[in-house]
């Protein structure tokens, strides 16, 4: 696919010495790699973009290794570039001018689980499936659920969210602390494990979505919450998109404190039948959740059916026992792989926006209208309860005129979410994909802020270059 990086961040790759390679090759050994399979590993996400390989790969086991290899590159003025499960979707890993990835991967010790506090300290390589499994015992859970077994760490840095945040919130509420390293390679630890501070400026909250561009975080402080008595999956299918989200709207507003509610469309629905064996009807579909005691979650359940009813809503299937629970979300969580294989051979253009939910159902049927005038196959899904959604746009990578038209419809989504008081991004990040658009959201005296601080904690811009923003105006 020749799909570059965008103009503001095609910057000439910086020089690798040989120099700095031998010096990280005499602290670390093994664990740098300059071979080119794995560059090409760290060099790649889920974006449509180029790969774009980093010089070196160096697997960090702790913090001081981390601010070890900073140390080197600032010696050095080369770029570095956090790496953790290479889940993003925005082209945040890619090494735009050359440069160190850091694996953090090998960062996966539990740190502490204080569960009289309901808080967890993890090394950024943890992910969240490891997390709860090692909760399993305390009665406590982890509820940040993007769907990739993402890292905590990758999670902080996008400011990730997923199928339970209209409950439980989102990395921007979930994270109470963090350890950072900077760009000359001091270590900063942010937050405490209480509840909430009036201690000075909020460096956690500024870390949650920097995208790597301020520090390479190797700790995160989580909040968690206790396992509910008990749980209730359902799915139901709608005569249309528009009926099925106004169904979401309404149990918002009317104070339901659902768990879940996932949109998928008859597009999604039908490649998910077919990845994961099921039968859904092939319609506008919700999957919903339902937390609390056995009496809460009855009442949830039959006050949303009620709802549902009302929108035309159908066939609605309880799954209550918890394997039948795990396949319905599996199905939900492959949602991305499945609709790959609706055109085999293609690569997915995702967008995602977040709309107030007063318009969601507007923006929903007008995005569809959008989509049934293209010849792309474009699915969509959408962690609806609180006004994000996705499109998959799938593309042969052989054809410029299907990128193009991807592209074109990306930025309909987008113009229309921001008219409607919306964001460019719900979850994914800006990255690459969408700096244009970011400065369309805020404005440049916003974007000029943030350079402001970019430049404070980052002056020689070694720290993921090229992403959210061009460094110069």
């Amino acid at each position: 696919m020749n799909h570059p990086a965008p103009p503001a961040a095609r910057r000439p790759r910086r020089p690798f010495p040989a120099d700095l390679l031998l010096a990280l090759q005499a602290e670390f050994g093994e664990r740098v790699s300059t071979s080119d399979a794995v560059r090409a590993h760290h060099g790649r996400d889920e974006s449509p973009f180029d790969p774009q390989l980093p010089d070196a790969v160096v697997f960090a086991q702790s913090t001081e290794d981390v601010r070890a290899i900073v140390e080197l590159c600032a010696r050095h003025d080369v770029p570095i570039i956090p790496y953790g499960n290479g889940s993003s979707l925005e082209g945040q890993l890619l090494a735009v001018e050359g440069g160190v990835s850091i694996d953090l991967s090998g960062m996966n010790r539990i740190v502490s689980i204080a569960a009289e506090d309901m808080t967890a300290t993890v090394q950024a390589g943890v992910s969240r499936k490891t997390l709860n499994e090692a909760l399993r015992d305390t009665g406590l859970f982890f509820p940040i659920d993007p769907g990739a077994d993402a890292s905590l760490g990758g999670m902080s840095a996008t400011r990730a969210s997923g199928t339970n945040a209209v409950r439980y919130g989102t990395m921007r509420e979930n994270v109470l602390g963090l350890t950072v390293v900077l760009a000359d390679g001091r270590i900063v630890k942010t937050g405490t494990r209480a509840r909430k501070s009036s201690a000075g400026y909020d460096l956690t909250r500024l870390f949650v979505g920097s995208e790597g561009t301020l520090g390479v975080i190797t700790e995160v402080t989580v909040r968690l919450y206790p396992q509910p008595e008990a749980v209730s999956a359902a799915v139901c299918a709608f005569p249309s998109m528009g009926e099925a989200v106004r169904t979401v709207i309404e149990t918002i507003q009317l104070g339901v404190p659902i768990a879940r509610v996932e949109f998928v469309d008859s597009l999604a629905i039908r490649a998910i039948n077919r990845h994961s064996n099921l039968t859904l009807t092939e319609s506008p579909t919700l999957f919903f959740e339902f937390h609390g005691t056995e009496a809460s979650v009855k009442e949830q359940a039959e006050r949303v059916e009620s709802l549902a009813g009302e929108h035309g809503g159908s066939g609605f299937a309880w799954a209550t026992r918890p394997e039948e629970r795990s396949r319905l979300w599996n199905a939900r969580h492959t949602a991305f792989f499945a609709m790959l294989q609706l055109k085999p051979g293609c690569r997915a253009v995702t967008t995602d926006v977040c709309v107030p939910i007063s318009r969601l159902a507007d923006c929903v049927v007008e995005t569809e209208q959008d989509l049934l005038g293209s010849p792309l196959p474009c699915p969509i899904v959408g962690h609806v309860g609180d006004g994000n959604f996705h499109v998959a746009m799938l593309i042969d990578p052989e054809k410029p005129e299907e990128l193009e038209e991807a592209e074109r419809l990306n930025r309909r989504v987008v113009a229309r979410a921001l008219a409607m008081g919306g964001t460019c991004t719900g979850e994914h990040g800006i990255g690459l994909h969408k700096m244009d658009f970011l400065l369309e959201e805020h404005g440049l005296a916003a974007v000029d802020a943030m350079r402001a601080v970019k430049h404070a904690f980052d002056p020689r811009n070694l720290m993921n270059p090229g992403k959210i923003f061009s460094y110069t105006a």
